[in-house]
């Protein structure tokens, strides 16, 4: 009810503005970009209806823009990465801002589960938005859900010496070469993601599971832990017991 009363007050005061005679052009749409994006983490809803209005009082690409992310953070990613790749490609004027775009809708398609059209819009990103290694990270986790660990590496390695002290793109890089049966290089890595953020429970899982494949058990186990004293009931927390407890089983002879 709290949310619908806040969709209406929304929707009525844009409504008055139009009523009141008040020209699409006199409104500050900057001011309205700011206001709507503010809300799409935590009104997405609310900012859907405000951008929706406002599109129909000029808002036109930015009151989009803010659709579109309103529905990434509402939880309908697909919707949100097509919107976004339409709205790339009416963006002429401003090659960063179309990166910007791009990124997003990569991103978007990564939360949907389609890291093939993820790779693809993320591509274009980078070709507009050099020199962004969070970029260059997301299409790395778009290549390793596709299997293609290599690539993973590849540009993980573009992005960490662009920035080598971002800990999530060793964390990545030492799950890929996980994957790649490069044990010796993921715990190097998993290693440097730890001493960047002592704290990451992420990289805990993953540190547990290279001890646990080069037949460490008990170092794995005391990984684990950690994971469960950071994270005891989120996902990774769930992660690490279940490991634990299939580590733990015996075969009965």
């Amino acid at each position: 009810m709290k949310r619908l009363q806040g969709s209406l007050a929304i929707a009525f005061a844009l409504l008055a503005l139009s009523i009141s005679g008040v020209l699409a052009e006199e409104l500050n749409h900057p001011r309205e970009y700011a206001r709507c994006m503010a809300m799409t983490k935590s009104d997405p809803n609310d900012a859907f209806e405000m951008a929706t209005a406002w599109k129909e009082l000029g808002g036109n690409d930015a009151a989009e823009h803010c659709a579109a992310v309103a529905l990434l953070y509402g939880g309908r990613p697909e919707h949100a990465a097509r919107r976004l790749e339409v709205l790339a490609k009416k963006v002429v004027a401003s090659p960063d801002f179309k990166g910007q775009i791009l990124a997003q809708a990569g991103q978007a398609w990564l939360l949907a589960g389609d890291p093939a059209h993820a790779e693809a819009a993320l591509t274009s990103a980078i070709e507009l938005r050099r020199n962004r290694p969070e970029v260059v990270i997301d299409r790395a986790q778009a290549r390793a859900a596709m299997a293609d660990y290599q690539g993973a590496v590849d540009d993980l390695n573009v992005a960490i010496d662009a920035d080598p002290t971002n800990g999530d793109a060793f964390k990545f890089r030492a799950s890929a070469y996980r994957y790649l049966d490069k044990l010796e290089l993921a715990r190097a890595d998993i290693d440097r993601a730890l001493a960047l953020d002592p704290e990451d429970p992420a990289a805990f899982l993953e540190s547990g599971i290279i001890f646990r494949l080069a037949g460490d058990d008990a170092r794995a186990r005391d990984e684990w832990l950690i994971v469960l004293e950071i994270d005891p009931d989120g996902d990774i927390g769930r992660t690490a017991r279940a490991n634990i407890e299939k580590m733990d089983v015996k075969i009965e002879p």
